[in-house]
């Protein structure tokens, strides 16, 4: 027993630090989203120009996967009900810390066992910079035949360009599943 309490402080310490991905999405409650049985895969829009052919390939395989395991099914964009948009954007990013160790006595108010007074003391102070790269995938899902945005889902998380090539589709395929899982609205859990 006391053997299995280390693993599973290990198993959750590692949990905790894979990078997660936060989901928000918005729809269009006038839409009626039992009308739209077809979809196309119709703009893959790059703002950074991080992304590379390959991770767009994922990304739509993903979203094309996901989309006909909830029963729609793919058709050329002039005859889809819905037209599916995958925007990405990339931003570079700073977090600094700063971690201050003080050393010695000081200070005029603190009680020592001679009495108050002056004493002498320094700190350290380090400071940490940690750059990284957030990246941002919209999922848009498009009415075809008005044009208008009918649901969008949006996954933010911390890019990891470490991962090898499995972990990497992997984390996209998760990211994806995240993403649709509140579409279409109303629909029930999987």
């Amino acid at each position: 027993m006391k053997r299995l309490i280390p693993l599973a402080l290990f198993c959750l310490f590692l949990a905790a630090c894979e990078p997660s991905v936060k989901i928000t999405s918005d729809y269009d409650k006038t839409a009626n989203f039992n009308q739209y049985k077809s979809f196309n895969l119709y703009r893959f829009i790059d703002h950074a120009g991080y992304v590379s052919d390959l991770n767009q390939r994922r990304i739509a395989t993903a979203i094309r996967d996901e989309l006909l395991k909830k029963g729609l099914t793919e058709k050329d964009s002039t005859t889809a009900d819905v037209l599916v948009n995958a925007v990405t954007i990339v931003k570079h990013k700073r977090d600094v810390s700063a971690n201050t160790n003080y050393y010695g006595y000081g200070g005029f108010y603190r009680p020592y066992a001679w009495g108050p007074g002056y004493g002498g003391a320094y700190g350290t102070t380090t400071y940490n910079v940690d750059e990284y790269k957030e990246g941002t995938l919209m999922v848009d899902i498009v009415d075809a035949k008005t044009h208008q945005l009918v649901w969008q889902g949006v996954g933010e998380g911390r890019l990891d360009d470490k991962k090898d090539n499995e972990k990497r589709e992997a984390r996209i395929k998760d990211a994806v599943t995240k993403i649709l899982a509140s579409f279409p609205p109303g629909a029930p859990k999987k």
